[in-house]
C-alpha cells in the first residue's frame, strides 16, 4: 500500500513538472506578460476587491439606464410581450395597467440601483439591493420558457434562440452577478474584515 502511495505521488509530481516546465516560446510571451502585470499592479488594478467594486458599479449603471427608459411610452409598449408572459410579473398589468407597470418597474429598478450604490459604504443596505436584484432577474429569467416563438423552428427549435429570448438570456448572467453581490455583502456583514495592524 505504501509503495502504491509513493508511486501515485511520483506520477502527480511528474505531471505537475511537465505542466510547469518551460516550453518553446514561453520566454517571448513571458516578457510582455510580466510588463503588463507590473503596469496593472502599479495602477492599482489588482487592488483589494477591485472585481467586487467593478461588478457593483456595473450593476448600478445597468439599473440606472434600464430604469430610466421605463418612464417612457416606447418602453412601456416594448415590455408587453415580456410582462404578459412572465409567470411572476403578469399581475402588473391588471394592477397598474400598461404604462403604470412600466413606471412601477422603472421606480423599482432605480430603488434597487440606489440600494446597490449605497452598498459601497453600507453592506447591510447593499444586501437589500442584492436581494432585490436577485428577485428582479429571477422574474425575468422565468419568462424564457413561456415566451412564445422563442425558439427557431427552422433550426430545430431549442436551443436556437429567436425573437425576445436572446435579450432575456443576458439576465441569466445578471442573476449570477446579483447572487455574487449578495454573497459578498453577507460575508462582509457576518465576518467583518480585520484592519491590518499598524
Amino acid at each position: 500500500m505504501k509503495d502504491a502511495n509513493v508511486a501515485a505521488k511520483s506520477v502527480v509530481t511528474s505531471v505537475s513538472r511537465e505542466r510547469n516546465a518551460p516550453r518553446p516560446g514561453d520566454a517571448i510571451v513571458d516578457i510582455p506578460f510580466k510588463l503588463i502585470a507590473a503596469l496593472l499592479t502599479r495602477l492599482g488594478l489588482f487592488g483589494r476587491d477591485i472585481d467586487y467594486h467593478l461588478i457593483r458599479a456595473s450593476m448600478v449603471l445597468i439599473y440606472l439606464m434600464f430604469g430610466y427608459q421605463k418612464w417612457f411610452e416606447y418602453e412601456a409598449q416594448a415590455l408587453i410581450p415580456f410582462i404578459s408572459n412572465g409567470p411572476l410579473i403578469f399581475w402588473l398589468y391588471p394592477v397598474f395597467g400598461i404604462r403604470g407597470a412600466s413606471t412601477f418597474l422603472g421606480a423599482s429598478e432605480w430603488l434597487i440601483g440606489a440600494l446597490l450604490f449605497i452598498g459601497f459604504w453600507n453592506k447591510r443596505i447593499g444586501i437589500l439591493g442584492a436581494i432585490g436584484s436577485c428577485a428582479t432577474f429571477v422574474s425575468t429569467v422565468t419568462i424564457i420558457p413561456f415566451m412564445p416563438d422563442g425558439w427557431a423552428p427552422s433550426a430545430g427549435g431549442f436551443p436556437a434562440m429567436v425573437g425576445n429570448v436572446p435579450f432575456l438570456m443576458k439576465d441569466v448572467v445578471l442573476l449570477a452577478v446579483s447572487f455574487y453581490l449578495l454573497k459578498q455583502d453577507l460575508e462582509r456583514v457576518l465576518t467583518p474584515r480585520q484592519s491590518p495592524a499598524t
